[in-house]
Parts: structure tokens; C-alpha cells; sequence
């Protein structure tokens, strides 16, 4: 296939391929943001410690087994099969269509929310117990420890993987052509069928696709280093502070000079 080919797709083409790739972006941004909420508020809610007796123990036994219920649905299903059975199931079942971007963004949210919740919950395990026992120790309950010592922790630690999740839903958006959502795949396979051929189409979509990824991947980055702050400092007040090396020769040099 000749780059002239290539060409002339992106000249006759171009508009339909950036309101896809917008499309694309839209709905994974949007996705992401909702379902790391959504994952946040399970993830808290399936490690707060179960009381010994009571009312409360049962209550949170029955929400805990309803959200282990909605994480294994949700990630032990593909989201091509949630994407008919949520759009195409709402009206059969409530009589009502849903908004084809409405229910895009609904499942891309709910999806993200399942495996994000997984995630947040692993990293306020990997909290160390005893930052628990001194927030407590304090006189902090469940609410106040994970807002001001957890909370703050896990986010960093789970940045990485939301960081991930973002560049997943960018690609599985594609999916979403089965409701006939107007995102990159589909209008690349709009154009596809318009021009009877199918290289040059798919091969600039695969490079959107990547400038796309590659691009949320660096942005991402360049916030976890702002977070983490410059790799050489020093607390202030403090007097037990690492000696440099040059400063080590400095003073065995001065020690060893003559006085007299």
C-alpha cells in the first residue's frame, strides 16, 4: 500500500478520524474519573473491619457479599457482552431506550469501578497495620484514619495502575462500536466501508490509537514525579541529616593538618 494511498484517506478523511479519536478520549476520561471514584468508595467500603456482633455485623456482611457479587461479574465478563446486554437489556426490560453515549460511559465506568476496587483495596492492605493502631491510639475512628493517613498513602500507590486503567479503557472503547457508539474504530471502519479498503483506514487509526496512549502514558509520569518530589532533599530542622561524601574527605582532611 502506497503512502499516497495513506495519504489521501487522512485528506478526504481527517475530520471523521478527530471526532473519533475525541469521542475516544471523551469516553475513557470520563470512564476512568467515575469508575476510580467508584472504586475508591467500595474499595473503603470492603475494608472497614466487621464488628464482633450485631445488626452491623450482618449488614456489613450483606454489602460486602453484594460488591464481591458486582467485582467478579464485571471483571470475569467481557465488556462487549455488558455493553449489549446494559443497552440493548434497559429497553427491553424497562421499555425505555438508553443514550447509546450515556450507556457507553455508564459501562466503561462500572467496569473501570470493579477492577479500580480491587486495586484501592490491595493498597490499603498494604498499609502498615501499625499507622492504624496509632491513628486509633489518637482517638481517630474508621472515617478519620482513612481520610487523613490511608487515603493520602494509597492514592500515590495506586497511581501506576489508574494510570493503566485509562490506557486500557483508550483501547477497549473500541468495543463499543456494537452499540453504535461513533468512537475511533467505528469511524475508521465507517471509512473503511466508504473507500472498499481497509490498510491505510486501520493503519492511521492504529497510529492515533498510539499517539493517544503514549501520550496519557507520559502525562502520568510526569505527575508521579511531581508528586514524588525531587529525589535530593533534606527535612528542614532536622540535625541528623546524611553527611555528603565531599564534606566526610573535607573534615578527615582538616583533622589530620597540623595545629602547631
Amino acid at each position: 500500500m502506497s503512502f499516497a494511498k495513506i495519504m489521501k484517506i487522512i485528506v478526504d478523511y481527517w475530520p471523521m478520524f478527530l471526532r473519533g479519536a475525541g469521542m475516544t478520549l471523551y469516553i475513557s476520561m470520563i470512564g476512568t474519573i467515575l469508575g476510580s471514584i467508584i472504586g475508591l468508595l467500595v474499595g473503603v467500603i470492603r475494608t472497614i473491619p466487621t464488628p464482633e456482633r450485631g445488626i452491623k455485623k450482618g449488614l456489613l456482611k450483606v454489602v460486602n457479599g453484594l460488591l464481591s457479587a458486582y467485582i467478579e461479574f464485571f471483571r470475569g465478563t467481557p465488556m462487549m457482552v455488558q455493553a449489549m446486554v446494559i443497552y440493548y437489556g434497559s429497553a427491553e426490560a424497562f421499555g425505555v431506550g438508553m443514550d447509546k453515549y450515556f450507556a457507553a460511559i455508564l459501562i466503561v465506568s462500572i467496569n473501570t469501578g470493579a477492577y479500580m476496587s480491587e486495586i484501592v483495596r490491595g493498597g490499603i492492605v498494604s498499609i502498615d497495620q501499625g499507622q492504624f493502631e496509632a491513628a486509633h491510639a489518637l482517638g481517630m475512628n474508621h472515617v478519620q484514619t482513612m481520610m487523613n493517613v490511608v487515603m493520602p498513602q494509597v492514592i500515590r500507590n495506586i497511581l501506576p495502575a489508574t494510570g493503566n486503567e485509562f490506557v486500557i479503557n483508550i483501547k477497549d472503547t473500541s468495543v463499543l462500536n456494537v452499540i453504535s457508539v461513533t468512537e475511533l474504530y467505528f469511524a475508521t471502519k465507517s471509512i473503511a466501508g466508504n473507500t472498499f479498503v481497509f490498510y491505510p483506514p486501520f493503519f492511521i487509526a492504529c497510529i492515533l490509537y498510539f499517539i493517544m496512549t503514549f501520550t496519557v502514558t507520559r502525562i502520568l509520569r510526569y505527575f508521579e514525579r511531581k508528586i514524588d518530589g525531587p529525589k535530593n532533599f533534606s527535612l528542614a530542622g532536622n540535625q541528623m541529616q546524611v553527611a555528603r561524601p565531599e564534606d566526610i574527605l573535607r573534615k578527615k582532611k582538616n583533622n589530620g593538618v597540623s595545629r602547631y
